[in-house]
This record gives structure tokens, C-alpha cells and sequence, in this order.
């Protein structure tokens, strides 16, 4: 990634999540991003912070939101990244501004991570008929539905969308990400789809 042109420095990236998301989901790849150069705004329903959660029973910590979805469009950033955890990607999914965002990203051809339940939002853009996704277990049926290819494996990426399953393929999930979005316009990807 030190190769120009194939870097994610200076790039802006979208975190979209709201209350109940895993936090380790959010702040491995945010980390990653940032570290790498990055430029990274967390983007949710409401303006204050957003509850993190350490699996489904445990708080953990807030987090201040940058911009909410009124405030943005997929105009402004250069990639999408949906944490998981199972409420954060109940509640969005049912957030019009928020379905509308992350398809607005897709049809635009910028590249997406989402990982674990982060998919959820994913079906409701009605972006992955086609792709290749993985997520938690749990979403495979939802996932097929809504015609993506579900696998079982750790990252998985198509047409310039990263799935990952869970906490466990954050590492993997990191590196394909930071790939993806160095990477850039996947247009040319999703037309030929």
C-alpha cells in the first residue's frame, strides 16, 4: 500500500452506525483506516453519541457521532463501513435516509465494508443481488433472499464489497478493506455484473 495511487491516505470514510453496534466492530477497522491515513467520520441517526456494546448483554462505550444522515451523501466520502452488531443494523435498516445512503454509495460505485450484521443494511439497499457476501451465520438466509451468494469464510470480497463474519476476521477483514478502498471506483465492477 505504499505504492502511489494505492493507498487510503487521505481518503474519506464513512462509519455508519447507530446505538447497539459491536464495538470492536467500529473501532479494529476505524483504527486501521485512521492509522493508515484515513480520514474518518462517524455517521448515525441522531446527532450526540452512539452506544457500543461488547457482544449482545455488555455496554462498553459511547462514542461521539460527526455527522448524522441528513447532514451527508455519499458524495462526500469515498467509502462505506458498516460495523455490525445486532441492533445497530436493525435500527438502520428500517431509516430510510440510512438505506438510501448506503445504496447511494453502491450505485455510485464506492467501495463498502460491513461485517457480522452490518450486511442487514446492506439487503435493505437492495445491493447485494449477484455478490458473493459472508456475515454471522444468522443473516445467510436473509442474505440469499435478497439474492447475494452466501459462503462461509473468513473475508470475502466482490465487486468492491467486503464482508466479514465476526470479531474473530477483523485482521482479514482490515487488510481486504484498506485493499478495497485504496482501490477506489468500482463502477466499471457493478455495471459488468
Amino acid at each position: 500500500m505504499t505504492q502511489q495511487g494505492n493507498s487510503v491516505s487521505g481518503k474519506r470514510v464513512a462509519i455508519l452506525a447507530t446505538d447497539g453496534f459491536e464495538q470492536v466492530e467500529l473501532t479494529g477497522p476505524k483504527e486501521a483506516l485512521d492509522q493508515a491515513g484515513a480520514q474518518t467520520t462517524i455517521v448515525s441517526l441522531k446527532p450526540g453519541s452512539i452506544q457500543g456494546m461488547n457482544g449482545d448483554t455488555e455496554l462498553g462505550d459511547t462514542f461521539p457521532v460527526d455527522q448524522t444522515v441528513e447532514q451527508v451523501s455519499a458524495n462526500d466520502f469515498d467509502a462505506l463501513l458498516l460495523p455490525g452488531g445486532v441492533a445497530n443494523p436493525d435500527k438502520l435498516r428500517t431509516n430510510k435516509q440510512a438505506v438510501a445512503l448506503v445504496k447511494a454509495f453502491y450505485d455510485s460505485g464506492k467501495p463498502i465494508a460491513a461485517i457480522c450484521h452490518g450486511p442487514w443494511t446492506l439487503v435493505e439497499a437492495d445491493v447485494v443481488r449477484g455478490l458473493q457476501v459472508t456475515s454471522w451465520p444468522s443473516l445467510q438466509t436473509d442474505l440469499r433472499n435478497a439474492g447475494a451468494s452466501w459462503v462461509d469464510e473468513t473475508v470475502v470480497t466482490d465487486r468492491g464489497v467486503v464482508t466479514s463474519r465476526n470479531p474473530q476476521d477483523i485482521p482479514n477483514f482490515n487488510r481486504k478493506m484498506l485493499e478495497e478502498f485504496a482501490e477506489g471506483d468500482h463502477s466499471q465492477k457493478r455495471q459488468q455484473s
